[in-house]
């Protein structure tokens, strides 16, 4: 297995089979530098070198979906109440998500992943881990591999990315961040051990600034430091996680890159300007809703056989109210149908002001019978089909 060491890492420790799985596998994280705000300054070049946030309106209780790197040194960040960033900057330019636009530059995006290897995994819209141990085109080296992979993405889309190489996700996602942006780090399998070691708790990937600074009020700060806690200990501290922790300081991550993911359900949900318990308004944005949600199933010939609806109030507490149908189905008025059913139910239990509504179908089927060649069987995920609602709740 060929390796580059272009990056400064701390000493190396024997052995690089460290997972215990044999041959270190050849993992790449490729992950796209500020995506949508990337975009939009592609497509407004005066945009370019500015700061600017992709979000919803504060007028709307929207938030940050991203933001340029311009807007980050002023403090701004992804989830942050968009009211909030641009107190932060005043002069940061505010523009509206296009998630279709988005969709169509992902997809190119990872139709060239797909040129080195049929083992892709999708995170999200802009981010993707590859198995390149083996790959079409026959190269032993992972770390030319990702380079390549930032060259053609900056040619066909004019968009640049950063890249993570080592023999394991974990590994791979950890340094896919350390030199944002357009920058590529490689953990050498002799390296890991320490690199993980000297690791500062806050980037360890999962564990957020809130965890972060718990840990650190017990001094606990770089890997070194959570490798001296047994797994009872971590699993006191972290939960479930606790378990994988214990692993990953260790070097220790067995997950295989999943190229296929299987969708369970289709949903939609919209949060509101103001709370209100207006029935008309209500009925109405659900009609919206359920219809949007109707012709994603079509769009995907597609039926499903539960559906929900979630319903949020001022105070945020929420509920959901479900029903299952005999047969799958897809129409728009079936489902508008029920989901009224639904609400009009919600709102003469209970007069509290919504601040939330959602529609969602599962238990999906290719027909209409709820089988497929004998079979039932759910849709793959598809990014084109996606539903980012993060940016207007």
């Amino acid at each position: 297995m060929e390796w580059r060491d272009g990056d400064a890492m701390p000493a190396a420790v024997d052995g690089d089979r460290i997972d215990g799985t044999g041959s270190p596998r050849k993992i790449i994280h490729i992950d796209m530098d500020a995506f949508f705000a990337s975009v939009e300054q592609r497509e407004f070049p005066h945009l370019r070198g500015k700061p600017i946030i992709v979000g919803g309106s504060p007028s709307q209780r929207g938030v940050v979906c991203t933001c340029s790197y311009e807007a980050r040194s002023f403090g701004i960040c992804s989830g942050m109440a968009t009211s909030q960033a641009l107190k932060l900057c005043p002069n940061a330019i505010l523009m509206p998500v296009r998630m279709d636009l988005y969709c169509r530059i992902s997809e190119e995006i990872f139709k060239i992943f797909s040129e080195f290897t049929p083992v892709v995994e999708p995170l999200s819209i802009d981010e993707g881990y590859l198995d390149v141990t083996a790959n079409f085109k026959n190269n032993p080296s992972a770390v030319s591999i990702a380079q390549e992979i930032q060259r053609k993405i900056l040619q066909k889309t004019g968009l640049s990315s950063s890249a993570g190489v080592s023999y394991n996700l974990f590994l791979a996602k950890v340094a896919s961040a350390m030199r944002k942006p357009g920058g590529l780090t490689v953990i050498h399998p002799r390296r890991a051990i320490a690199f993980l070691e000297s690791l500062p708790i806050e980037k360890f990937y999962g564990i957020g600034r809130v965890t972060a600074r718990r840990l650190e009020r017990l001094n606990i700060h770089r890997g070194r430091d959570l490798k001296m806690l047994s797994r009872e200990r971590l699993m006191e501290l972290l939960g479930k996680r606790g378990h994988y922790y214990y692993d990953v300081v260790r070097g220790i991550d067995s997950r295989e890159v999943t190229p296929v993911r299987k969708r369970k359900s289709f949903g939609r949900e919209i949060t509101f300007p103001r709370d209100t318990n207006d029935l008309q308004f209500l009925e109405r944005e659900v009609s919206n809703i359920s219809n949007c949600v109707a012709l994603m199933l079509s769009e995907e010939k597609l039926w499903g056989k539960t559906l929900t609806l979630k319903v949020k109030f001022a105070d945020f507490r929420q509920i959901t109210r479900s029903y299952s149908f005999y047969y799958p189905i897809n129409s728009g008025q079936s489902i508008e149908e029920i989901t009224m059913h639904l609400l009009r139910r919600c709102v003469a239990e209970d007069r509290r002001k919504i601040r939330l509504v959602g529609v969602a179908i599962s238990r999906l089927f290719s027909d209409a019978s709820g089988m497929a060649n004998g079979v039932a069987v759910q849709q793959e995920f598809s990014f084109a089909r996606e539903v980012t609602q993060l940016c207007y709740g």
